[in-house]
């Protein structure tokens, strides 16, 4: 079963992710050139390559990976599954501020000085993850100068995201915020082919990362549906996103 969304006719909430859509190139062929060369850098396969003191863990599903003023020791990179990120406040209430999946680093503040981790990452399927100590990350982002560029990438964009999750979740109502959070987990305009969600996504957890209940959630999924854009038949397992 999946979910399909279709942005032909432009439902509510399209023009709130505009900005994630790649943009053409600019007019420069030896910028182009440069930055084509760096897309052959495979991340993976450098971080599994030999002599990188590093180790992968294998998770099983709803387990924690690091919690929340936790000792940050190391950056983790997420190669197989899912992970979402919480933050419990002192009233004990908990929000979903992030679901990660393949290719996401997380834990990367440890790098800038924080003592302590500011969440708590859970997986939410069956996951592996890379984990790579500090001083060893350090260490690579001297040495190897295209994995530190995209590495510095990755930080500035994960900053552009939660800078727009703020703003949108200031401005805009509950059921754009839905359409662009659906958006984001299938990473629409990152690649020629959105991805999957990852599995076990619930309503309850998008209503968390949005701001509502469940209920609205349930009510906006259904109207997506009626006007054909999302397609799923009761659990959203799967995320489709038809060009």
């Amino acid at each position: 079963m999946g979910i399909s969304i279709a942005f032909d006719q432009r439902p509510a909430g399209v023009k709130a992710i505009e900005a994630a859509v790649p943009r053409t190139w600019p007019s420069s062929s030896r910028f182009k050139t440069r930055f084509e060369e760096e897309q052959t850098f495979d991340v993976q396969a450098f971080l599994d390559s030999a002599g990188l003191a590093r180790k992968v863990v294998e998770y099983g599903s709803k387990v924690s990976v690091f919690t929340q003023g936790e000792l940050a020791t190391s950056v983790l990179y997420i190669q197989k599954g899912g992970v979402k990120l919480t933050v419990v406040n002192e009233a004990g209430k908990e929000a979903v501020v992030a679901i990660l999946g393949p290719g996401d680093f997380l834990g990367e503040g440890c790098l800038a000085g924080q003592p302590q981790r500011v969440n708590t990452a859970t997986t939410i399927t069956r996951s592996t993850i890379l984990v790579i100590e500090k001083q060893e990350m350090i260490r690579l982002l001297h040495a190897e100068r295209v994995l530190s560029e995209r590495f510095i990438k990755h930080m500035l964009s994960r900053n552009i995201q939660v800078e727009e999750d703020l703003i949108d979740q200031l401005f805009n109502s509950s059921e754009k915020r839905l359409a662009r959070t659906l958006l984001l987990l299938a990473h629409y305009g990152k690649q020629d082919k959105p991805e999957q969600i990852v599995p076990n996504i619930s309503q309850e957890m998008l209503a968390e990362m949005i701001g509502t209940t469940r209920s609205r959630v349930n009510f906006f999924m259904n109207k997506f549906r009626k006007w054909g854009f999302v397609e799923y038949d009761g659990k959203l397992r799967g995320l489709q996103i038809n060009k």
